[in-house]
């Protein structure tokens, strides 16, 4: 259950990066609200899935796919370019957080 809690985690801080990013500064209420939300229930999820995970691996997992995550919106959602070096800095996050998984009990 650890783990899907910190996926969980995880997609909620891709959604509080968006919403902080449309949020323009904290100009726009709406987003800023949701940013605000989405980043107490990560952190709270993060909190909790700590009480079994260690530390390490939580927190790397749940920055993982932060970042892969936030890569993807930026990409899908903003039009954000795609190159060959960010493309690999995506599949090098992936693959430690693939490690990080396999080397956990």
């Amino acid at each position: 259950m650890a783990w899907v809690l910190v996926v969980i985690a995880g997609l909620f801080e891709v959604v509080w990066a968006y919403c902080m990013k449309i949020s323009e500064g904290f100009t726009k209420l709406t987003p800023s609200i949701l940013t605000i939300v989405f980043m107490i229930a990560s952190f709270a999820l993060l909190a909790h899935v700590m009480k079994t995970l260690p530390l390490g691996t939580a927190y790397t997992v749940w920055t993982g796919i932060g970042a892969v995550g936030s890569f993807l919106v930026g990409i899908f959602v903003l039009g954000e370019p795609v190159t060959a070096m960010r493309m690999l800095a995506a599949v090098l996050i992936i693959s430690g957080l693939i490690v990080m998984k396999l080397s956990s009990s």
